[in-house]
């Protein structure tokens, strides 16, 4: 995500609406609204939406269920965000509907080595 100043923090407007485009994206992929080829929706969750300050950018934080192929699902999202941005578009309204980019959230696999460090030291 492009900020002017790193240590700016979000504003509310960017908070707001990362956090409906995350719950649309939710929405989207549990009824697989979007017609993905050769994915499915059901079992990826949206942990996070990151705005861009002009809110024309997204950044979708996705993990599947389990962890597993992380990395391929994030291409595949990636590859098709058109049908997706498509359905976004259906479910909100806005000047500018931004262009949503898909990460890989690895939040997950940290907090487990936190954990297990935190259990090693005991």
């Amino acid at each position: 995500m492009i900020r002017q100043n790193e240590n700016a923090p979000f504003s509310q407007r960017q908070l707001r609406v990362g956090e409906l485009i995350k719950q649309s994206l939710g929405q989207i992929f549990l009824r697989d609204e979007a017609k993905l080829p050769a994915l499915e929706t059901k079992n990826i969750t949206v942990t996070e939406v990151r705005m861009s300050p002009d809110l024309k950018n997204a950044r979708a934080y996705v993990i599947p269920l389990g962890g597993k192929d992380s990395e391929e699902t994030v291409h595949v999202l990636t590859k098709f965000s058109y049908l997706i941005r498509k359905a976004l578009s259906k479910k909100i309204e806005m000047k500018f509907l931004p262009r949503v980019s898909f990460v890989s959230d690895k939040s997950f696999d940290y907090a487990e080595k936190i954990e297990k460090l935190i259990q090693k030291n005991k």
